[in-house]
């Protein structure tokens, strides 16, 4: 396939579903082969069906992020089946709310292994992967680009109600990637961060149902009440919570050639929303 990612390596966390899934699909129509993985084995291989289904390369690693050793896995099957990689998005993750005087440890904990050390582990084995190869296009004249875009979140940039774990751990991932930019800037790896406004994910989907999944055996709240999320789409300037396509889309940029002079950054991709 052919595009502004051709014969380019994306390895995509939590990209069975929602933004991930766009994600995946949209670096695949730009010719990049795509690492795809989920909890879960089914949304994990539909992904790599659809890709395959539009003529592009993928393969699934299936499994939790937070897995000791998921990394070096995860990295590993990477390079065994496509080559030195050139995109990892750290896209994975779920939010588990509750005020701070109902909040537990546990919840505290499973957003910071989520969101926070899950990041650190494949972020270093990302690293670990390319510097060899960016020395040798060092020594040889070469200028390659590489990119890492961590996924964040408008609560890490704003704050947000019943989300003080969540929040705590986005905002810290926005001083991880502001000091990988500055360790990783000699080697050409442009680090930025991507913060997502109200995206329609089935994590918030509107609904007065109670609804669940469970994650790494936490059963754990999905979606927003009608009446929040009405007053969510009343805060966004443009009007309305975004697509999962408009999402992939923002972080994409920062993976495109023409921004290989930008490190770095955290940019919302959110309608103009500050919470």
């Amino acid at each position: 396939m052919s595009g502004n990612l051709a014969g380019k390596i994306a390895l995509i966390t939590g990209s069975g579903r929602g933004i991930g899934k766009a994600l995946a699909l949209k670096f695949a129509r730009e010719g990049a082969s795509v690492v795809v993985n989920d909890l879960d084995n089914e949304p994990a291989q539909e992904t790599v069906k659809e890709i395959q289904s539009l003529g592009g390369k993928a393969i699934a690693i299936v499994g939790s992020v937070t897995q000791e050793g998921f990394a070096e896995k995860f990295i590993a099957t990477a390079v065994e089946t496509f080559g030195i990689p050139d995109i990892l998005i750290n896209n994975a993750g779920y939010t588990w709310d509750s005020m701070i005087h109902k909040a537990s440890d546990k919840q505290f904990d499973a957003m910071y292994e989520i969101h926070l050390k899950a990041p650190f582990q494949l972020n270093r084995a990302f690293v670990n992967a390319v510097i060899p190869q960016a020395k040798a296009e060092a020594e040889a004249g070469q200028e390659v680009f590489r990119k890492i875009v961590n996924i964040s979140s408008v609560a890490g940039e704003y704050g947000n109600i019943g989300q003080v774990n969540y929040s705590s751990m986005k905002s810290a991932l926005s001083g991880m990637t502001k000091t990988l930019s500055k360790e990783l800037g000699r080697h050409k790896i442009n680090v930025n961060s991507v913060a997502f406004g109200v995206i329609e994910t089935r994590l918030t989907e509107a609904t007065d149902e109670k609804k669940t999944i469970v994650v790494d055996g936490n059963e754990v709240g999905v979606g927003i009440p009608q009446k929040v999320s009405d007053g969510f789409a009343r805060m966004i300037p443009l009007g309305r919570s975004g697509t999962p396509e408009e999402a992939a889309s923002g972080v994409y940029l920062f993976c495109t050639p023409e921004s290989n002079y930008i490190s770095g950054q955290t940019t919302v991709v959110g309608g103009g929303l500050r919470m």
